[in-house]
């Protein structure tokens, strides 16, 4: 096995960064926000892709009201209840839903490699475990981590600082963090990760990506061995 930059731990995305996303999650948002009366474009809800639902809500909630005090921790509650309703069915029934493009032979190799692989999202516990229970990925992963389960989510490092802590590393040299999203990348700047890569398949292109700091772009996940120095095939 070789792993010659030392990474020991690789923190994942999730949905647009491992798992397809058709607007699937910019639209369950938009679709609960609508019920509470409240209209936002699929851009305006794009550009909060990446952070904690309940505070994406409460961004968007904010530039929409005129009276912000409206927004009320019962109301952005009461909305990501809805969001998280029809992202549980989304990920439970629908037949587009699946992973994206070498992901599995990507958490094999890594893992066959000695490499920690974790999942962080945006998404509560509900929401991520119906992904994982549908895409079979229980015993692909290691480990993952939601937003509702830290102090802070994206951009913030809490995440992968945990996911460090599950995994008994201590320095950040040795972790690596990809995703699809600009929260994604600040986040793992933040933490200080040795590799910050940006996917730009996902809810934001190569030009939007490029904005933000980061250390490598691909465009498809097993892009992570080539950077790492591993063979994307091991030998028999």
């Amino acid at each position: 096995m070789q792993n010659p930059t030392n990474i020991r731990l690789v923190v994942f995305d999730m949905a647009g960064t491992t798992v397809e996303d058709k607007d699937s999650v910019q639209k369950a948002l938009q679709s609960a926000l609508s019920k509470a009366d409240v209209t936002v474009d699929l851009q305006e809800t794009m550009e909060v892709m990446g952070y904690p639902k309940p505070e994406a809500i409460r961004i968007l909630l904010k530039r929409k009201m005129k009276d912000v005090s409206e927004a009320t921790a019962e109301l952005i509650d009461r909305i990501h209840q809805f969001f998280v309703n029809d992202m549980i069915e989304y990920y439970r029934t629908a037949p587009e839903v699946k992973e994206k493009t070498g992901v599995s032979q990507t958490f094999r190799i890594l893992k066959e490699n000695n490499i920690t692989v974790a999942l962080d999202t945006g998404f509560s516990r509900p929401i991520a475990d119906a992904i994982i229970n549908r895409l079979g990925w229980a015993g692909k992963i290691d480990l993952s981590v939601t937003s509702d389960e830290v102090e802070n989510g994206r951009p913030y490092p809490d995440m992968i600082y945990k996911a460090m802590k599950l995994s008994g590393i201590t320095d950040t040299s040795a972790v690596a963090k990809v995703g699809d999203t600009a929260s994604d990348l600040q986040q793992g700047n933040k933490a200080g990760c040795r590799y910050v890569i940006g996917v730009t398949t996902g809810n934001f292109s190569r030009e939007e990506l490029q904005a933000f700091k980061h250390t490598h772009l691909i465009d498809q996940l097993p892009e992570v061995l080539e950077i790492l120095g591993i063979a994307t095939e091991q030998p028999a």
